[in-house]
């Protein structure tokens, strides 16, 4: 039994990550077989499929998560980052620092499931309906990425699905589309503030993880990345934060520093057009948080991640200027 089989529950370290990325990408072994995944019938190039170096389920997803009330997250800090979202009233913060260590979380709001998704690479945090053609799916970690973001699995059918994408790409499953649900990536101070009554993921995870310090550090301000992609835009810095919006086929990106301009570093509201519907984007200056509302004042799913994540799945996005 080889060392990451006798150790999959364990992540890789970064430093070893990248160490060993030159050797995956070079790997001669089957490029229709990857951590035990049949890409032969994938509806992108297979080829375009890298390991990520954790083997399949080496980033171990949660899947009987524990929530504690707001008063009792003595260990969140004001500036922490969360992904929050909000169902039928009941409100949940995801701190990231729990999301870099398992990417996934299966959860529940009432009787409706959801997978709560992270991609450190990518900086994309984004929900979906679990109940897919009728039936409650459960998802894992591949340990396999296209375009540098992380590919879930789904325990069912062991069909791949891309994150951004929003579609499985692998299995019985290949063309399904996900629901997105609309998702804020903001400061755990700022989603407590709008829900005093949040519930908050527990660090009681089931797992031993360092969740007071990350596996990515400095990632985020570096321009450079430990992965592939497809295509590359030079509008933007790649890791420039963006909040991506695509409606009925047409995408835009909104730049944060372009935002902090038109607002003139200050929180506010601006309204736009895109595919001939207003929307609002009201953005946090504090934060460093935005969310896009419809003209009814419905909030509409958005993703915030790096550039060149966005850009790579949507190499035809229009790109927001503050006048």
């Amino acid at each position: 039994m080889s060392w990451l089989a006798r150790h999959r529950s364990l992540p890789l370290p970064i430093p070893f990550m990248l160490a060993l990325a030159p050797l995956l990408l070079a790997c001669p072994a089957d490029a229709q077989v990857k951590n035990g995944f049949n890409l032969k019938n994938a509806s992108i190039d297979p080829e375009q499929i890298h390991r990520g170096g954790p083997p399949r389920d080496g980033i171990p997803a949660i899947d009987r998560p524990r929530f504690t009330q707001a008063d009792d997250t003595g260990w969140l800090r004001p500036e922490d980052r969360v992904l929050g979202l909000e169902l039928g009233g009941l409100a949940k913060a995801y701190p990231i620092r729990i999301l870099d260590w398992h990417e996934i979380v299966n959860d529940r709001f009432g009787d409706r499931p959801v997978v709560v998704s992270f991609c450190p690479l990518c900086g994309t945090g984004m929900a979906f309906d679990a109940r897919i053609d009728g039936e409650t799916r459960t998802f894992g970690v591949s340990g396999l990425l296209y375009n540098s973001d992380v590919l879930l699995y789904d325990r069912g059918t062991e069909s791949l699905w891309s994150q951004i994408e929003m579609e499985a790409i692998t299995g019985p499953m290949k063309g399904t589309e996900l629901t997105l649900l609309p998702m804020q990536n903001t400061t755990w101070k700022a989603w407590r503030k709008e829900h005093p009554e949040t519930l908050v993921l527990s660090r009681e995870t089931g797992f031993r993880r360092s969740y007071d310090a990350t596996p990515y550090e400095g990632y985020g301000t570096t321009p450079s990345l430990y992965f592939p992609v497809g295509h590359r835009d030079l509008r933007l810095q790649p890791k420039a934060p963006v909040l991506g919006l695509e409606l009925a086929g047409t995408s835009k990106a909104y730049p944060f520093d372009r935002l902090d301009k038109a607002l003139q570093g200050k929180s506010g509201t601006l309204t736009d057009t895109v595919a001939g519907r207003k929307v609002e984007i009201r953005y946090d200056a504090e934060a460093g948080a935005a969310a896009v509302f419809d003209e009814k004042g419905e909030e509409l799913p958005s993703v915030r991640g790096f550039w060149f994540a966005w850009a790579a799945f949507h190499p035809d996005t229009e790109v927001f200027e503050a006048e």
